[in-house]
């Protein structure tokens, strides 16, 4: 992603987020989310993005984006800025919305299987300040790992309404869970929820967190957060962007 958005970076000239880094490749993203918005505002178009949604005075913005190259991994961003998780604003009602516009995404993923797919099948997954690479929130979308699939399956009863361990390490890393029943998921706020972590901090740049729909056949379907802390946590590494295993129509 980084190699082909520097060429948008290099021919645009946009205004900086707020909390901008000194490295200009951390602001790549932020360059291209505001050249969709542009078309958007000015020929209802998209590119380079896929989907934009400019909001309204209750639903903030946010748009899609592919990673280029990448046939299935995809972003969700907000329209305004937001530096990452840890932002203080996500705690309120943009957290809620900008959860539901990534849950609502995970089509432009499973699309790409013609049916082999649920878009239930589809992960989220947000990096702490220092595992992410940009500097503009971006929740990541594609396939989870066959290894996490596998665990989720095996042990996600066992996930409740309250953080706890999950019972083994999913891609190497322990991580806590928590359930989040289906009628409550509308109104969630995975942003809100990470501040009741065990031992958390009042801050969350060290959190990454991760989603996907509990595996069929769950009593209580919903949703299984899943997070840590670590100085470079990367939660998107439970996710395969080969989506090797859903390629196969496994």
């Amino acid at each position: 992603m980084r190699r082909a958005l520097l060429a948008v970076l290099a021919v645009l000239v946009v205004p900086a987020p707020l909390a901008a880094a000194p490295d200009p490749s951390r602001d790549v993203l932020w360059a291209a989310l505001k050249t969709c918005v542009l078309a958007k505002r000015l020929a209802n178009r998209t590119f380079p993005c896929l989907s934009v949604d400019l909001g309204d005075g209750a639903r903030p913005g946010t748009a899609v984006l592919r990673a280029p190259g990448e046939p299935t991994h995809s972003v969700v961003m907000p329209t305004d800025t937001v530096a990452g998780l840890e932002a203080a604003v996500l705690r309120g009602p943009r957290g809620v919305a900008y959860w539901r516009a990534a849950l609502a995404a995970r089509p432009f993923v499973s699309d790409v299987f013609k049916g082999k797919l649920s878009p239930d099948a589809v992960g989220l997954a947000v990096n702490s300040a220092q595992g992410r690479s940009q500097d503009q929130l971006h929740i990541h979308l594609d396939c989870l790992r066959p290894s996490v699939l596998a665990a989720l399956k095996a042990h996600g009863r066992q996930v409740h309404r309250s953080w706890s361990r999950f019972p083994v390490p999913l891609a190497g890393d322990r991580y806590f869970a928590l359930r989040v029943p289906e009628a409550e998921a509308e109104h969630f706020n995975p942003f809100a929820a990470l501040h009741g972590l065990p031992g958390a901090r009042p801050d969350l740049h060290r959190t990454s967190f991760a989603a996907v729909a509990t595996p069929p056949g769950d009593p209580e379907p919903g949703y299984i957060l899943l997070a840590y802390r670590a100085p470079q946590a990367s939660a998107e590494d439970v996710m395969d962007h080969s989506c090797a295993a859903a390629d196969r129509g496994a």
